[in-house]
């Protein structure tokens, strides 16, 4: 349809521009004008300038980054001071992009582990990250973070396993989680309380989802230790299962409960909603009344466990644990139980040199079994409770009557102990738990503990120790929680409110020449000023938020499979192409996430990035790796695309800053007018031919907030195709206002669509279109590409291109693999080679009547059984038919894949058991991690008449279940990483068994080629 026949439409409509589908090419986006891109950082704003900042990030990597989004700081207190610096520092490396569903999350650790939520979050420390982070300008890295939890992929669906919680059903349940506290707390800080109200039905539905652990007969809720993030516990010792067993009432998720349901109130008190406000009141009342009547020992004056079974008398354990304080974090506990707190500095108490403890020295579990390795909670210094147990101190110092037991001294000393506590080597460190009396920690996992984002500190600097009170009126309260032999700090440039707050306390008027005593600015203006430290409330109105642009960086790859697909000339063993766009940035020698050429014997190489479909790019920045030794910041690099011939150049119109690299700051070059490519390259050098390397290569796109593209994809959120078939696609745009919009749908090379559907538009509804996509002959089966619904407007003189991905996968299907390699029923035994695995015996195994049964031979068995049939070349299938397992634990597992034995195999398994499947390469001995084998795992059930499959391709293999007539795919394992396309020529089809006891049995393998 030409531009003219366009329909306008009103508001909530869309004016359509219909252009046909290609595979490259993006209508208008490089046509139209393009303003000067918008600044990589939120603006700053009015604000003083007391302090030093260059001084404060000496030695920082990118420290523009923090100029834009933290409070800087002042304290006589050096240990304090670099701490928070540090802990500003191990934030930031934990931000990391997921893509454009879920956008931003925190991270926990660095690297991946195998319980985590999609993309890899982690909900355990979900409170924390949202109070740290809290302090940030940037706004899009909590807005994406809390609607990963509230209604993102984190808020999807989890197996109810005993290894990630066989009690929920959802990642926002997996550990508990104070949701709606956090989110209010962090509206508290910048003003913007409608993100937080838009967000109740979601913050309600998360209350109401503990409702299953919720006890009517006591009133209470029960957890389980581990799911509080506490894995060997006083409590969980004092059951018939220390790590996964104690469960119990325990201060902790009641009082997140509690803390969420006064929190529900409040927004919907903003809300209008008064009545139903009420009612979560009633429910919070009831619970504090019930922790009070069931929790509290009023002997030993301390919230404590109770078990939930086999104590019909509700009879607490005798151990003080440090969550008796996490009441006090939601102010639930009443002022009468102030004297829980001379716990925190009693010897036998909670004191350490390195502490607070995680249980009381006079328990008999204190340190039971503490330094036999992670996770034991039982007395060492834990950064996660630390860091509760100081928020609470905080608000009964701030909050509630005055009491004899702690004071803002011990605030201090607890506070500067928890900092001295971070430290390793004379510099400032975090891990997981550190010994309370001895300066080492003793869960420091290398390549997985380091700068462990676990906890808070800097919240703690900002709103205890110095005293930022968040408020929800138009207020601050300052009530600084300082030595009283300090003589100056500072706190500058808070983003609170949509304004700039400073405070600074000078008892002399000359540290800052700014006069005597305490002042408070608002936007570099002098507000408030007194003599002494005590506390105060300032008056602040409401102020302009800080503006951001919806961006969406187009290289993104979590996963590290499939597209954006990062290649390189040559890589340094130790690291990855695809680590430079796996979402995250830090500049750390262990864990990496890197690309370096060290090593290389070239000049010059290059690292490349295929995005699968034509995208436009615009915004391309560079964090290049520096080390100080043998990788380097290049003297210069070139950015090259991909054209539609298959050439590369270089894009025109580049504008770069800064014009050549600099150490520790990020590359940005800015194209304009946008290329359309789909694929990136750079090529950067050094004048001496060293090697460089690249920790984020990112390509940032403006998408236009008043548009929403949508594809249609299954309920596993894919895009279901056949090899050679033709499948039709539906997509929906729908707008804000009246706007001009111009789709087109982008593909693959060798895929092609032709437009269906309606070739008009209703005003006033949304646009739904159509495609008839035909897939290439020669894919292989699980493999997986990008469609994309790209919708192009023009905002402000800027062709914006707002879209969708999906990912189209092709169908898994016996019937398309025509040769029949190899094909046994088992009715009688075969020629195959039989060789044991893991050091364990082989089991004994017989073959009659239909099935191949594999016994245990008196302990845990394995085997490798590999077919006497070379594997062909092309695509291989293998298909496994089991029949019965043994229902023995830990092992009840059978394999299949390619191998030549149990020293050399790529064998996808299933463990019955443990209902898990996933991914084992072995090359010469030497067994392969995620890299090879794609991670661990995908959670599967199997019922009687399913089948396994695997599928090789060049360098992939994907693993099937067959159930019903459908298959659906389990895992991707790139083991083209470790087995050289030489090695795989000679293997054979191979199938496994590892059982415990008794028996499994298979009825059939089948072996396929095309």
């Amino acid at each position: 349809m030409p531009p003219d026949s366009r329909t306008r439409m009103p508001a909530l409509g869309v004016a359509l521009a219909l252009v046909a589908a290609t595979a490259v090419g993006l209508p208008g986006a490089a046509a139209a004008p393009s303003s000067a891109a918008p600044p990589m950082y939120p603006e700053v704003g009015r604000g003083t300038h007391l302090l030093d900042h260059g001084a404060k990030l000496a030695g920082f990597v990118e420290p523009a980054w923090y100029e834009a989004n933290i409070p800087f700081v002042d304290l006589p207190d050096r240990t304090v001071e670099d701490t928070y610096y540090y802990r500003w520092r191990t934030y930031k490396e934990a931000l990391k992009y997921t893509g454009p569903d879920d956008g931003w999350i925190v991270s926990e650790f660095l690297g991946p582990v195998g319980y985590s939520a999609p993309n890899g979050g982690i909900v355990a420390a979900a409170g924390h990250h949202v109070y740290e982070g809290r302090w940030l300008r940037d706004p899009r890295y909590l807005d994406d973070y809390l609607d990963y939890w509230l209604k993102g992929s984190g808020a999807g669906p989890k197996p109810a396993t005993d290894g990630l919680n066989e009690n929920t059903t959802d990642w926002a349940h997996q550990y508990s989680f104070w949701a709606a506290d956090a989110v209010l707390a962090r509206a508290s800080v910048d003003g913007r309380f409608d993100f937080a109200v838009d967000r109740l039905p979601e913050l309600e539905e998360q209350w109401k989802t503990w409702s299953p652990q919720f006890d009517q007969a006591t009133g209470l809720y029960w957890q389980v230790p581990v799911w509080d993030a506490m894995e060997f516990t006083a409590g969980s010792y004092q059951s018939d299962d220390p790590y996964h067993g104690g469960a119990g009432y325990r201060p902790t998720l009641n009082a997140y409960q509690y803390g969420d349901a006064k929190a529900i109130a409040s927004l919907l008190r903003l809300s209008g909603d008064r009545r139903t406000a009420d009612k979560y009141e009633r429910d919070a009342k009831s619970l504090q009344t019930t922790v009070e009547q069931k929790l509290w020992d009023q002997g030993g004056q301390f919230y404590k466990h109770v078990m939930r079974d086999d104590n019909p008398g509700g009879v607490k354990i005798a151990d003080r644990e440090e969550i008796g304080f996490v009441p006090w974090y939601f102010h639930m506990a009443p002022a009468a139980n102030s004297a829980a707190w001379a716990q925190l500095t009693d010897p036998q108490g909670f004191a350490a040199p390195f502490g607070p403890t995680t249980v009381e020295r006079r328990s008999p579990w204190f340190m039971h079994d503490a330094l036999q390795g992670c996770c034991r909670w039982d007395g060492p210094s834990w950064p996660y409770a630390t860091s509760q147990t100081l928020t609470a101190m905080a608000n009964l110092l701030d909050d509630y009557p005055a009491q004899s037991y702690v004071d803002k001294q011990d605030y201090y000393d607890v506070l500067r102990g928890y900092a001295a506590t971070q430290r390793k080597n004379g510099a400032p460190y975090v891990a997981e738990a550190h010994h309370p009396d001895e300066d080492r920690w003793i869960y420091d996992g290398a390549g997985h503990s380091e700068d462990y984002n676990h906890s808070t500190f800097n919240d703690l600097v900002l709103s205890g120790l110095l005293g930022i009170r968040p408020q929800q009126g138009d207020r601050v309260r300052v009530s600084p929680l300082v030595p009283d032999s300090w003589d100056h700090f500072a706190v500058e440039n808070v983003p609170y409110h949509g304004h700039n707050l400073s405070v600074a306390w000078d008892r002399d008027g000359r540290t800052y020449g700014q006069g005597a005593g305490l002042r408070v600015w608002v936007d570099g203006v002098l507000v408030h000023k007194q003599a002494d430290l005590r506390a105060v409330d300032v008056r602040v109105a409401s102020g302009k938020q800080t503006a951001v642009e919806p961006l969406v960086d187009d290289l993104a790859n979590v996963s590290g499979s499939g597209f954006p697909a990062a290649t390189a000339s040559y890589t340094w063993h130790a690291d990855s192409p695809a680590d430079a766009v796996d979402g995250q940035d830090f500049h750390l020698d262990v864990p990496a996430t890197r690309w370096t050429t060290y090593g290389s014997p070239n000049r010059e190489d290059w690292l490349a990035v295929d995005v699968g479909t034509a995208t436009p790019v615009s915004d391309v920045r560079v964090s290049f790796y520096d080390d100080g030794g043998g990788v380097r910041t290049p003297d210069a690099f070139a950015l090259e695309y991909r054209k539609a011939d298959g050439t590369w150049a270089e894009p025109p119109g580049q504008a770069r800053t800064p014009a050549t690299p600099v150490r520790g700051q990020v590359s940005r070059v800015v194209v304009s007018p946008p290329v359309v490519t789909s694929a990136l390259r750079i090529r950067p050098t050094r004048a001496d031919g060293g090697a460089v390397g690249i920790t984020a290569l990112q390509s940032w796109r403006p998408e236009d907030g008043r548009v929403t593209a949508a594809l249609k994809a299954g309920d596993d959120g894919l895009l279901h195709v056949r090899s050679g078939a033709t499948t039709e696609v539906e997509a929906t745009v729908r707008t804000t206002s009246a706007v001009t919009v111009r789709p087109s749908l982008q593909l693959p090379a060798g895929w092609t669509a032709d437009r269906v559907g309606p070739r008009l538009v209703t005003p006033g509804h949304p646009a739904e279109l159509r495609w008839k996509v035909t897939a290439p002959a020669n894919l292989t089966p699980g493999s997986r590409v990008p469609v994309r619904l790209a919708v192009s407007t023009v905002r402000g003189g800027r062709t914006l291109v707002t879209s969708d991905v999906v990912q189209a996968e092709s169908a898994f299907d016996p019937a398309d693999f025509k040769a029949v390699v190899w094909d046994d029923g088992f009715d009688q035994p075969g020629d195959y080679r039989v060789g044991a695995r893991f050091g364990e015996p082989a089991p004994a195994i017989t073959t009659a009547g239909g099935s191949l049964v594999a016994t245990a031979a008196g302990r845990q068995s394995s085997a490798v059984l590999v077919a006497p049939v070379e594997a062909p070349a092309g695509d291989v299938a293998v298909v496994l038919a089991p029949s019965s397992f043994s229902g023995a634990s830990p092992e009840d597992s059978v394999l299949l894949g390619l191998g030549d034995g149990p020293d050399d195999l790529v064998l996808a398994w299933y463990n019955n058991k443990g209902r898990a499947s996933g991914v084992d390469v072995r090359v010469e001995g030497r067994d392969y991690g995620d890299s090879a084998t794609g991670g661990c795992c995908a959670d599967v059930t199997w019922a009687p008449g399913d089948r396994f499959a695997v599928v090789f391709g060049a360098d992939a293999m994907t693993s099937w279940i067959g159930h019903a007539g459908t298959w659906r795919r389990l895992r991707v394992a790139p083991y083209g990483t470790a087995v050289s396309p030489e090695r795989r020529a000679g293997w054979s089809p191979a199938i496994g068994v590892r059982v415990t006891a008794g028996s499994v049995a298979v009825d059939r393998m089948t072996v396929l080629g095309r």
